[in-house]
């Protein structure tokens, strides 16, 4: 950061300008406050101050000569309500890419009385409701808003729009955002119904039924569910616990019936099939068959089976320490 002193004025180049206008450079200094202009001595038609990181327009003294002021990209906010007292002749001003968001935030421009060629480019308030309409209705002698002509369709569109104070102040309030000091953000109360339950430990009826879904689970997407289920506390919506001991013992019944079945058919099949049975052995003692609702569904690995029922013990580990 550095100081705008007496000193660095003299030091910054000042020249003749393209329009034969004597031109004081300060840009790229990383000024942050406005102090000491009056070491200029009021013999500049235009200062630059660009490219440097002003916060407010203020703390001018009387040029009465300054007709040109360039501060763009800086991080203006605020503008002196009295600018226009210190700086009679200012016919051009640049604020290009600075930080002023609201439409009241342009209102002591008004007091500039030859003000006629503006640039708010890259500025939030370019983006609020009737922005240029505003600024038009608010500086009557403006020629040249953002690079555009005014044209007298828009000076009357403006006059009808802000006929009275109401509507201006309809449209600064709409623009505005203000924010009071220790008073908290309203956000909407939720219900008791759509609050989130809180995670509680498992009772034994539903561990009993974590067991039976685990080895009923079809899919190792399923076992992921269900571990995340653990972990969170919530059990699933479609885990019925009331009848796990009927639907347990059900299940195993048909399961019973279907290996007689099929031990059954077997017996009964022809010769030429037991050559085929012996050399599948192997392969069938390396899987196990994963039955759900009383058919065939998966068939998966030893190894898959065995990984499964390890997670499950150290699932009911947790859940024992838990409880």
């Amino acid at each position: 950061m550095v100081r705008l002193t007496a000193d660095l004025i003299w030091k910054s180049p000042h020249f003749f300008n393209a329009i034969r206008e004597r031109e004081l450079d300060l840009r790229g200094n990383k000024i942050a406050v406005i102090e000491n202009l009056g070491g200029t001595e009021d013999q500049f038609d235009t200062i630059d101050l660009s490219d440097n990181e002003i916060v407010k327009l203020e703390n001018f003294p009387y040029l009465s000569r300054l007709g040109t002021l360039l501060v763009n990209n800086n991080r203006i906010t605020r503008i002196n309500p009295n600018i226009g007292e210190f700086l009679p002749k200012l016919h051009t001003l640049v604020l290009t890419n600075n930080r002023l968001t609201n439409l009241v935030e342009i209102d002591p421009l008004a007091s500039l009385p030859k003000l006629q060629f503006l640039s708010l480019l890259d500025n939030n308030i370019t983006k609020k409701p009737n922005y240029r309409l505003y600024v038009i209705h608010k500086l009557k002698s403006l020629r040249l808003l953002d690079f555009k002509k005014v044209k007298h369709k828009e000076r009357i569109e403006a006059k009808n729009l802000f006929s009275s104070e109401e509507a201006e102040e309809e449209a600064k309030n709409e623009s505005a955002k203000t924010f009071v000091p220790g008073e908290a953000p309203s956000t909407p109360e939720v219900p008791k119904e759509e609050q989130a339950p809180k995670p509680v430990a498992p009772t034994p009826e539903q561990i009993i039924a974590i067991k039976a879904a685990i080895v009923n689970s079809q899919t190792l997407e399923e076992v992921a569910r269900l571990e995340k289920a653990l972990k969170s506390g919530q059990l699933p919506a479609d885990l019925k616990i009331g009848d796990n001991d009927a639907t347990t013992n059900t299940e195993a019944t048909k399961e019973d019936k279907m290996v007689t079945d099929e031990e059954n058919e077997a017996n009964d099949g022809p010769s030429d099939a037991e050559p085929e049975q012996k050399n599948n052995e192997s392969a069938d003692m390396e899987q196990l068959s994963c039955r759900v609702q009383g058919r065939y569904t998966v068939v998966w690995p030893q190894q898959v089976m065995v990984e499964i029922y390890v997670r499950c013990a150290s699932w009911m580990n947790q859940l024992a320490e838990t409880v």
